[in-house]
């Protein structure tokens, strides 16, 4: 089972939309790896916007890599980001530090429910 789908699910997805033409994903593919193995504790996924242009929908990416990084169902970033480990492991260790977004994204919160439907975002 998805946990993301589980409306009582907590648990922190940190989700990458890159695409496989892009040099920036490819270099960026192997630090996002060693997050993943840094922080056992947090879900994972990579996600080719071109592969998944349907579950996409109208979002347009612009700049890679782009982060949708959510606790639950609950949008916590949504942004490009250097494709640095360090600012990675900077920007979780805030997100984990700061209180509930006083807002939510829509348009980051549609992605991540038509993302979690389609069965992309597993364990």
């Amino acid at each position: 089972m998805n946990p993301l789908v589980d409306a009582t699910s907590e648990e922190w997805w940190v989700i990458c939309l890159c695409a496989e033409w892009c040099g920036v994903c490819r270099e960026w593919r192997g630090i996002f790896n060693e997050a993943a193995a840094a922080h056992p504790d947090l879900h994972f996924a990579w996600i080719d916007i071109e592969d998944e242009a349907e579950a996409m929908g109208d979002v347009d990416v612009e700049t890679f890599p782009t982060l949708l990084i959510a606790r639950g169902k609950v949008p916590r970033f949504f942004g490009p980001v250097q494709p640095s480990l360090a600012q990675l492991s900077r920007l979780l260790g805030s997100l984990a530090e700061a209180g509930e977004p006083q807002r939510t994204d829509a348009q980051a919160a549609a992605l991540l429910a038509r993302l979690a439907s389609r069965a992309l975002l597993i364990r």
